[in-house]
Parts: C-alpha cells; sequence; structure tokens
C-alpha cells in the first residue's frame, strides 16, 4: 500500500472522521489539533441525508442521539418574546429546514469522534503545522512545537482559515468570497424555557442601523442555551487575536435592543466559547496539490450559517478515506477521485447558501420582515412535497455505494 502515514490537520468534525475511516482502511493517520484539547460548549450543528448514513456506519448514531439538542424547530418572535412566526422540524422532515432533527452541539459531535478514536489514532494537542515541503518521496512537515516528520500524505482539515491551504495552496484572499455579514455564538446562561424552540428576534434596518437578529438555542444541559447574534455589515477592521475588541463590537451593535438581549449580552464577557467571524464561502479551484488535499471548510465551506457544512465533512471525509482505500493509498487516483464525487454536492451547496441568502435575518426594511415572517406562517398549509425539498434534496446529493473491504 502506498500513502500509508497520514497527516491531517484538525481535529473538528472532518478530521477525526477521516482517521477513523483511514484506520478501518489499514492506514496510519495521525491528527495535529491547535486547541491544547477537545474544545467545550460551542454552537449547534446538523445531520442531514447522506451524512446520517456516516454516522450510522462510523457506529456513533446512539452517542449523537443521547446528545441532541432536542430542537423541535425555529420561531420568530418579537420584542416581548410572542410567537410571530414558527418553523417546526415537522414541516420539513428529517433533514429540512433550518433545525434538523439530528442537531447537537458541534464540540459533542468532535467529542464523540474523538472517543471512537482516540485508542487507534495518534492525536497531538497544542500543535500546529509551520511549514510543508513535499516532493516524490513524501510531504516533510515541520511543527509549533513537535520535531519535523516525514509522512506520505497530508490533509488540511482545519477550517476556514485553514493553515495547510494557506502553506501549500496561498493567501486566503484568493479563496475567500464574502457573504456581507458577522455572527457571533456563544453559550450563554438562560432562564428562558426554550422547550426545544430556537427563538429569533429580527430588528429590520432603520434609524443609521443594519438589518440584524439576536436568538436563543437550546442546549442539552438545562438552564443553558447557545447565544446567536447575526448583523448585516461591511467588513469591519479589528484584531482577530483580540476577543475583548471582537465583544465590543458585538455589544456596540445590539446594544438598546429588546427581547432577552440585556440579559444575555453580558454572558459575552465570561463565556468559555465565544465565536465572532466573517460570513464567508471558500472556494478552491482544485482542492490538492500534489501530496495535500482539503477537506471540508478548509476546501469548500459553504457558510456557517447554512446549516449543511457538518454534512460536508462528514461526507466528503466518508469519500476521501474510501477512494485513498480503493486507489491503494495512490494520492494521484484518489484525489481526484474524491473531488468528482464531491464536486457536484460542495457546488450546490454553495449555491443554496447564496440564494437562501441570510434567511430573512438581517431584513433590509420593515416590510421585508413581514414577508419573511407571512411566508413562514404559509409553510403549514404547502404541500409537503414542496416544503424543505431544497435542503433536504441537497443533503443526499451524494450516494454512499459499497467500499472496499476494511482491514480493522
Amino acid at each position: 500500500m502506498h500513502g500509508r502515514n497520514v497527516l491531517i490537520s484538525g481535529a473538528g468534525i472532518a478530521g477525526p472522521t477521516l482517521a477513523y475511516w483511514l484506520h478501518r482502511y489499514g492506514f496510519h493517520p495521525t491528527v495535529v489539533e491547535r486547541a491544547p484539547e477537545p474544545r467545550s460548549g460551542g454552537h449547534a450543528v446538523d445531520i442531514r441525508g447522506t451524512a446520517r448514513q456516516v454516522a450510522e456506519r462510523t457506529g456513533i448514531v446512539d452517542q449523537v442521539r443521547r446528545a441532541r439538542t432536542g430542537a423541535r424547530g425555529m420561531a420568530f418572535i418579537d420584542h416581548t418574546g410572542k410567537r410571530v412566526a414558527t418553523m417546526s422540524t415537522e414541516v420539513f422532515g428529517d433533514s429540512g429546514g433550518p433545525v434538523a432533527e439530528m442537531a447537537l452541539l458541534r464540540t459533542d459531535l468532535a467529542r464523540i469522534l474523538y472517543e471512537r478514536t482516540r485508542g487507534d489514532v495518534e492525536y497531538l494537542f497544542g500543535d500546529s503545522v509551520t511549514a510543508v515541503a513535499q516532493d516524490d518521496t513524501g510531504v516533510r512537515v515541520e511543527f509549533a512545537h513537535a520535531p519535523a516528520r516525514q509522512f506520505d500524505l497530508l490533509i488540511g482539515a482545519d477550517g476556514v482559515r485553514s493553515t495547510v491551504r494557506r502553506l501549500v495552496f496561498g493567501a486566503d484572499e484568493r479563496y475567500i468570497r464574502d457573504l456581507g455579514s458577522y455572527i457571533c455564538l456563544f453559550t450563554t446562561p438562560t432562564t428562558v424555557d426554550l422547550d426545544g424552540w430556537q427563538l429569533m428576534y429580527t430588528m429590520p434596518a432603520g434609524h443609521g442601523r443594519p438589518g440584524r437578529t439576536a436568538g436563543l438555542r437550546p442546549r442539552s444541559e438545562p438552564g443553558t442555551a447557545v447565544a446567536g447574534f447575526f448583523l448585516r455589515s461591511a467588513p469591519l477592521s479589528y484584531d482577530r487575536n483580540d476577543l475583548d475588541e471582537q465583544k465590543r463590537i458585538v455589544l456596540r451593535a445590539f446594544g438598546g435592543d429588546g427581547w432577552e438581549i440585556p440579559r444575555i449580552l453580558p454572558a459575552i464577557w465570561d463565556t468559555p466559547d465565544f465565536y465572532f467571524d466573517r460570513v464567508h464561502q471558500i472556494e478552491v479551484p482544485g482542492w490538492s496539490r500534489g501530496r495535500t488535499a482539503l477537506l471540508g471548510d478548509a476546501g469548500y465551506c459553504a457558510s456557517p450559517m447554512s446549516g449543511i457544512g457538518t454534512s460536508l465533512a462528514l461526507v466528503g471525509a466518508y469519500v476521501l478515506a474510501r477512494e485513498l482505500a480503493a486507489a491503494d493509498g495512490d494520492h494521484r487516483r484518489a484525489y481526484p477521485a474524491y473531488e468528482r464525487e464531491m464536486r457536484e454536492f460542495a457546488d450546490r451547496a454553495q449555491e443554496f447558501a447564496r440564494s437562501s441568502g441570510d434567511g430573512g435575518l438581517m431584513p433590509a426594511s420593515r416590510a421585508q420582515l413581514w414577508l419573511r415572517n407571512g411566508s413562514v406562517r404559509l409553510l403549514p398549509y404547502l404541500p409537503k412535497r414542496l416544503v424543505g425539498r431544497g435542503m433536504d434534496k441537497l443533503s443526499t446529493t451524494v450516494e454512499l455505494g459499497d467500499s472496499p473491504a476494511l482491514i480493522h
């Protein structure tokens, strides 16, 4: 077998899934992760369509179901908390709609995958790739802390701002498509009885302020929720390493707004899992260079607001491992086959995210907000064959088929 020793950068969703399947096929994967340990907290993700089959084949469905947030749907509310429009998971089916039936915290899914692989896979936490040199014999990788090592293959599964992509494919600016907004997520204590519903309070643009939404999404832990803030804005100048500066941006954007916002915002200073970023897509013309390939958000992020990113990661990891096994580790055959299999799914996911826009979360006027609420209220009365078919059909773009024989 060629290409037996594989370094995977990133221990989120795609990386450990790939490591699991590579091990099953007889490879020797190593996962390097910048964080010092598996992260805690985080926002919710959805497992849809074919990705459910990947979860089943990976043997994690029982753990995933136990970790589900119990989400029942999304409800849009006014400043008093009164519901003005709702979208239940029953309306859209298991894999459609803004909230899927199989929804859990991203870090819970990452933890499940880590526990599934830790006995068979080498993990290097608290470290990162700093230099890459590849030739016909392999890939020499330098790390921030560990000694340099030689691998047969290198996989960048390290997110939107992938270090591997930057080192091998070039500057981020070549591959980023700006979608015109910011997203902020963090865990917060709350006394609001969500009862399984994601609550969203939307404020249209006006009085010199942009359209924006604040929301709460249920977590499995009682008395806590994931707070979400969505803001239409031109690009802002700030230090990506200065979290306090980013928190002040959110405070300025939502200060003085109603509903639960005055009670949610103070938690931003003590939360363990603050996340703030520009909403981007990643578009890379070719997902491999020599012995290096990109996986998940590093190569084809649709949008952190799309609801399909986790499914892309799971399916992409499964397909990449399968193609490497089928090619007996020969990356020259495996990488193009992986891209052929996944490219339509990735392209359709990105187009779906662009055509869906911001999901009505940042309306430019009160008229747009009124139209959004009216459209949502109409959903239960539409034929079931039409409602949610876009996401449901998208999530089954790839058919898994049979796989090469497993070794482990």
